[in-house]
């Protein structure tokens, strides 16, 4: 395998993992028309949330989807080129609605046979309705949280350590892509907001190349 060499004071990062956190130009409006299209799906499947490989929501003919599916194009395309991937690489896409009412959840979960997941935000309860219910203070309403993939890589961390946090919480609003490595092991916190939290996730599969397999000494 080829080694990685250390900068110029001998330090050299290992294990990275990178996660790209946006918002999209033109989201308020696309957003409109895709809460109203993920209602009507749902309409006509509410098992919709769970039975994500029942179909391929941005394989669709839809302005609104189309919009979608550039955008996590050239999201996926922004997100190779910052790990380094200096040749071409495709993929294919297979998107999904999540509906989530009142303490509505996703246990913690990876993507297994996918390249990169992500979501994208159609509309996100404020933090302020959230129901006011009594006892714990550190609730995260709606948010996301992601974890080291490296096992108890922080039990050893002390004061001003980098790896004493194990875990990164995003709090999502309206319009915002998230996209990491599908390995990574996420949660989604409990809507506790009456008003619905609709979000359209997705998995990046890669298309065999050989230009994929690593250079080994």
């Amino acid at each position: 395998m080829t080694a990685r060499r250390p900068d110029a004071e001998g330090f050299l990062p290992l294990w990275p993992t990178l996660l790209l956190q946006r918002r999209l130009p033109g989201a308020a409006a696309a957003n409109q028309v895709l809460r109203e299209l993920v209602a009507a799906e749902e309409a006509g499947n509410p098992d919709l949330t769970t039975d994500y490989r029942a179909g391929n929501l941005l394989a669709r003919e839809h302005p609104a989807i189309g919009w979608l599916r550039d955008c996590i194009n050239r999201t996926a395309i922004d997100y190779l080129k910052r790990c380094g991937l200096g040749y071409r690489v495709d993929w294919s896409l297979h998107g999904w609605a999540n509906v989530n009412r009142f303490g509505d959840y996703h246990d913690l979960h990876n993507h297994p046979h996918a390249y990169l997941s992500g979501t994208y935000y159609v509309a996100v309860p404020a933090e302020a309705e959230s129901e006011p219910l009594p006892g714990r203070r550190d609730r995260r309403p709606g948010a996301i949280s992601f974890y080291d993939p490296r096992p108890q890589a922080n039990m050893t961390a002390i004061a001003g350590d980098p790896q004493i946090e194990a875990e990164h919480t995003v709090r999502p609003e309206p319009g915002m892509i998230l996209l990491w490595p599908a390995f990574l092991h996420h949660f989604v916190h409990p809507n506790l907001a009456k008003v619905e939290r609709v979000s359209i996730s997705f998995n990046l599969t890669l298309k065999w190349r050989p230009e994929y397999l690593p250079v080994q000494d």
